[in-house]
């Protein structure tokens, strides 16, 4: 693969591989069209050569993007509208090679994870190198997903025996005692986000194998009590929804050999009005504990559709004006 620059406004990239350029253009060259409307910039394919117009900055971002998604394919892993997104914001935040060096991928049976912003890199680095880390955010920034891509690494490589999956059960003013069912047909509505990210990594079968065998669990929070979690992977999603009792009550329950990561968003909680979250407590009155690692995100490191990161922002924006005086 080599590069040659000509005159000031259009850089040229030569990749080796036919095969390769033709899925990094992706269908109708739609993930150069992602790149294009990102990083204000035309790529013209011609061949195994792209011309990249645009001005300068932008010139060489496009060029880092375009060699991170070629060398993710050299590498057999697949890449969609997603990772080009991803390689966008890469791109345009810190040098590709620091942050991959980073945050190593993570392999699952099903797909190969890595880290699509600066901020993801931060916090599977801290995940990797703390026993317990809290990942806090707004939606859609892969909180809760990595948390469990690095469970699941945990448990296949035998660092740890067991993946425990938590949350509280409120969601929306919502309570279990008024919904139909047993008790599995009331919370597993809530759980549902942690058994799709599961599913997303490793084969159902395998999944349901590993639940009946007792090696993952998947449990709202008031079913921690009393129990002290050794040897296992312990993440507590929507952590905003826990009561400061509560969560001291999940915290406390830390093992020996135990992996914690606890997320959430502080600003989302569906507490009743003027109860603190238990999340946010958590933060300050942990902060600066040794042992204890922090990881933030913001609507840039949305990796959803591009609209939600919007959405956030716009949501954001009102309400700070709603705080002004």
């Amino acid at each position: 693969m080599s590069e040659r620059k000509e005159a000031d406004l259009v850089d040229h990239i030569d990749f080796d591989d036919n095969r390769l350029v033709a899925e990094l253009s992706g269908q109708h060259d739609a993930h150069l069209a992602i790149l294009e409307d990102a990083l204000d910039v035309r790529i013209t394919p011609r061949g195994n050569r792209f011309a990249v117009s645009g001005e300068e900055g932008a010139r060489a971002r496009a060029i880092a993007a375009l060699t991170q998604l070629y060398e993710k394919l050299q590498r057999s892993e697949a890449i969609g509208p997603g990772e080009a997104r991803a390689a966008a914001k890469l791109s345009d935040v810190t040098p590709i090679k620091a942050i991959a060096a980073a945050a190593p991928s993570i392999k699952t049976p099903k797909r190969l994870i890595s880290a699509r912003s600066a901020n993801q890199a931060d916090y599977l680095e801290k995940l990797a190198s703390h026993n317990l880390t809290f990942g806090v955010g707004p939606a859609g920034t892969g909180k809760t997903y990595l948390a469990v891509a690095h469970a699941v690494g945990l448990l296949l490589s035998g660092a740890v025996e067991r993946i425990i999956l938590s949350r509280p059960a409120l969601e929306a003013g919502e309570r279990i005692g008024f919904l139909p069912g047993d008790m599995k047909e009331k919370v597993d509505p809530f759980l549902r986000p942690l058994y799709d990210a599961l599913h997303d990594m490793m084969h159902a079968d395998y999944v349901e194998r590993r639940i009946a065998a007792g090696e993952i669990e998947i449990a709202p929070i008031a079913f921690m009590r009393g129990r002290t979690l050794a040897r296992a992977a312990v993440i507590l999603d929507e952590a905003q929804n826990a009561t400061p009792e509560q969560m001291k009550m999940f915290l406390t329950r830390l093992g020996e050999g135990a992996h914690m990561a606890v997320t959430g968003d502080p600003s989302q909680t569906d507490l009743p009005n003027g109860q603190t979250s238990g999340l946010a407590d958590a933060l300050a009155v942990l902060s600066g504990v040794e042992g204890i690692a922090e990881a933030r995100f913001t609507a840039a490191d949305v990796v959803r559709h591009p609209l939600v990161a919007k959405i956030i922002t716009a949501y954001g924006d009102r309400d700070s004006h709603k705080r002004r005086p």
